[in-house]
């Protein structure tokens, strides 16, 4: 059963833009394995972990750093989650999580659908 969806756009040179003005932005939303991405690729995680509060229905328990969004050897993108956010997901019964991410003219979006541990 599906327990939330959620979107997110994000306008990359502005995000980018961001980033310069305040370097330690990477840090706080960022996991260590994603840092050293080009802007692009961190505009389309950035998207992806919005997207994925909003498809948990608000950020109590979620923290940044926590969510990372790794590749699968195929390439897709799948969520890498740890600490207190994985036990905040877990605790909502959620059992899988779909992501998708896609960049292309200056913006970068992702869709997240959360589903029950039932459906799993």
């Amino acid at each position: 059963m599906i327990i939330g969806i959620g979107v997110d756009l994000v306008d990359i040179p502005r995000f980018e833009r961001s980033l310069q003005r305040t370097p330690r932005l990477i840090e706080r939303l960022f996991a260590p394995a994603e840092r050293a991405l080009r802007p692009h690729s961190l505009a389309a995680r950035y998207a992806a972990k919005e997207a994925l509060i909003k498809a948990l229905g608000g950020s109590d328990g979620v923290h940044w750093t926590d969510i990372e969004v790794a590749s699968e050897p195929s390439g897709r993108p799948v969520f890498a989650l740890t600490g207190e956010t994985a036990a905040t997901v877990a605790a909502r019964g959620i059992g899988v999580l779909h992501l998708s991410l896609s960049h292309d003219a200056g913006l970068a979006t992702a869709y997240v659908i959360a589903e029950s541990q039932e459906s799993a």
